[in-house]
């Protein structure tokens, strides 16, 4: 038996949501990547636009499987958990991994992909 694939907001790259077996995957979300935007505006905007994803795909951030956060400097990992912690306050946390990474623009500092149960 074939389980549907539901897939939202698509082009010829990829989806934005892509719904499976009761689970919402995520493509990678970034801010607008405005030059000189501090680090914490940049993951603000990053978490307002999974929130919205997540929404949409009938889930919400407190259902969250895993989240993978790439950032162009570790140094500002305290600044980006910062972000992170406040905006999970009083939702369960889940697995995570962290890494640094060359991003698609040199004005990204931060991109965060996850996965929620649906």
């Amino acid at each position: 038996m074939n389980t549907p694939i539901e897939r939202h907001h698509s082009n010829t790259r990829m989806s934005k949501i892509v719904k499976h077996g009761g689970v919402a995957y995520l493509c990678g979300q970034t801010s607008g990547g405005t030059p000189f935007v501090e680090l914490q505006d940049q993951a603000r905007e990053v978490l307002d636009r999974i929130d919205a994803l997540l929404k949409e795909a009938g889930t919400d951030k407190g259902r969250l499987l895993t989240a993978t956060i790439y950032l162009k400097s570790m140094s500002d990992f305290a600044k980006m958990n910062e972000c992170w912690e406040q905006w999970l306050t009083g939702s369960p946390v889940p697995a995570r991994t962290t890494v640094e990474a060359a991003l698609a623009s040199d004005s990204l500092l931060i991109e965060i992909t996850v996965s929620a149960a649906a």
